[in-house]
């Protein structure tokens, strides 16, 4: 799948959930794709998880598969695996994704700015999102080459779901 197929894949799902959430859809389009590899992970293929999302009850008590991971520990990367979250289709995993900023406590300054989708990414990354020390930087490298900003939508025509409404 190229980039571009796989952006018009979700893209209206993660315009969608913008709509809903507020959550910026250049953001959901660019974490999907940087951590599904466009599509092609095998978490993404078998799994439907197109952001890494982890399963650690009690927050998640639907199905997790054990995978493989790389982990930031302040100095290098460590390999360990972890429990991933298992969706039905990439649909459910981009609802997931945006319910999982609003459940996190942590993600409440990034709720903030989330009509800002550069402070956005920032905000995500400073609240624990990666562990990778250049992923918003990663992530806003992907919204403009891809121009997924065009995405967006604005604040006027959001219709807030009851539970994203902070």
């Amino acid at each position: 799948m190229t980039p571009q197929e796989f952006i018009a894949e979700i893209g209206p799902g993660a315009k969608q959930s913008c709509i809903d959430t507020g959550i910026p859809a250049s953001v959901t389009l660019a974490q999907a794709a940087l951590e599904s590899g466009w599509g092609t992970s095998s978490l993404a293929m078998q799994d439907k998880n197109l952001f890494g999302i982890k399963g650690f009850p009690p927050e998640w008590t639907g199905p997790t598969a054990e995978w493989p991971t790389q982990e930031w520990n302040g100095s290098k990367y460590i390999e360990k695996m972890q429990p991933f979250r298992v969706y039905d289709s990439w649909q459910a995993s981009l609802d997931d994704h945006a319910r999982f900023f609003f459940v996190n406590q942590n993600y409440r300054p990034a709720l903030a700015v989330r009509e800002q989708p550069d402070a956005f990414a920032r905000a995500i990354q400073a609240a624990g999102y990666a562990t990778d020390p250049n992923y918003a930087n990663k992530l806003i490298e992907i919204m403009n080459d891809f121009h997924l900003y065009d995405w967006d939508v604005p604040r006027s025509k959001w219709v807030l779901l009851p539970w994203a409404q902070v």
